[in-house]
C-alpha cells in the first residue's frame, strides 16, 4: 500500500447533535477569546479530492466532527489531559526504547 500524503480540511457544517452538546459551553466560549476546552470528538469522513496525474495538487481528504462532548469540570479535563498525552506518546514512540506493546490497546 503507497502512503499518501493528504491535507486534512474541516467540513464547517455543524450537526445539530453537535450544536446541542456545545450549548452549555457556547456563553463561555464566547467570553474567553483565548480559552481552550478539552473534548472527545469522533469525526466521520465527508469527502475526499484525488487531484489527477498532471496537477500539482495535495490530495485531501474533508471530515466532520459528528459528535462531540466537552469537558465540564476540572477533574473531567485532567483525565482527558491524560489519555491525550498517552494518545501523544503512543503515536509519536514508534522505534524508541519507550514504544508501546502492539497488543496494548
Amino acid at each position: 500500500m503507497t502512503d499518501i500524503d493528504a491535507d486534512v480540511k474541516f467540513d464547517s457544517k455543524v450537526l445539530t447533535d453537535v450544536a446541542e452538546a456545545l450549548e452549555g459551553v457556547s456563553e463561555e466560549m464566547f467570553k474567553q477569546r483565548r480559552g481552550r476546552w478539552m473534548a472527545v470528538v469522533e469525526l466521520a469522513h465527508v469527502e475526499r479530492t484525488e487531484p489527477g496525474p498532471d496537477e500539482d495538487k495535495q490530495p485531501t481528504v474533508k471530515v466532520r466532527v459528528t459528535s462531540i462532548e466537552v469537558a465540564g469540570d476540572e477533574v473531567t479535563r485532567g483525565r482527558l489531559r491524560g489519555v491525550q498525552k498517552e494518545m501523544y506518546e503512543r503515536r509519536t514512540s514508534g522505534g524508541t526504547l519507550f514504544e508501546h506493546d502492539s497488543d496494548v490497546a
